[in-house]
């Protein structure tokens, strides 16, 4: 991983992504543009020429932080119409968080400066499917999937306690927990929320429709101003 650099490459939409970097209002604001953009089967593809890729080779500078999960499916430049340099993307069955993924994710945050953190997962996850069967039968997977089952758990008792049963719903929840989970075990991401450099918003896709929608309250802030509240009207 290369530290913060100047980003380059095509002028009028890096100057987009330059102003969503210093404010979590502005970035959220651009993914959501970029996501009606790929609904609407008119994407921008931007930040993906030649040009740009030699601009960011010397460093990167992404506008959000994307714990997504590894779902072949969820490709998280595609749905938020994004180049290279923009979104910083770590990806685990069912979103699920570890010391390797809270390291990279305060990395993005703490080290290059990423104001925006989401939380992606999407209806219909194998993940939450995977732990919602291995505890009505008591029946563990093989191999190291326990260990993603595991994670998951904590989400399904929360779920059974909010009398939450069918899939998706479960999925919000999971999706709510790890924000939390984020918040709770890296001192560093909750001290950049705190001091409002940075904003932890989870949010979930519908695999046929492609849309995104949020699950969590989203960065309070007026980005009526931001090019990207218009790109995809």
């Amino acid at each position: 991983m290369s530290r913060s650099g100047t980003p380059g490459g095509q002028p009028g939409m890096q100057r987009t992504v330059d102003r969503a970097s210093t404010e979590p209002a502005r970035a959220y604001a651009e993914l959501v543009a970029g996501n009606r953009r790929f609904v609407a089967g008119a994407p921008h593809h931007p930040n993906q020429d030649a040009g740009h890729r030699a601009a960011v080779a010397d460093g990167q500078h992404p506008f959000a932080v994307i714990v997504g999960c590894s779902d072949s499916r969820l490709a998280a430049e595609i749905i938020f119409d994004r180049g290279l340099g923009d979104l910083f993307v770590v990806r685990t069955a069912g979103h699920t968080t570890g010391s390797e993924v809270l390291g990279s994710v305060e990395y993005a945050v703490a080290v290059l400066g990423t104001p925006l953190v989401v939380v992606l997962g999407h209806d219909s996850c194998g993940a939450v499917q995977a732990a919602r069967e291995a505890a009505a039968t008591g029946i563990a997977p093989p191999g190291h999937l326990p260990a993603v089952v595991d994670a998951v758990l904590p989400s399904l008792r929360r779920a059974t306690a909010e009398g939450v049963d069918d899939i998706d719903g479960i999925v919000d929840i999971h999706i709510a927990q790890t924000v939390e989970t984020l918040l709770a075990q890296s001192p560093v991401l909750a001290d950049a929320v705190a001091q409002e450099r940075c904003a932890v918003v989870g949010m979930s896709y519908r695999l046929a429709a492609g849309v995104v929608r949020p699950v969590t309250p989203v960065p309070a802030g007026d980005a009526s101003d931001d090019p990207a509240a218009t790109t995809a009207a």
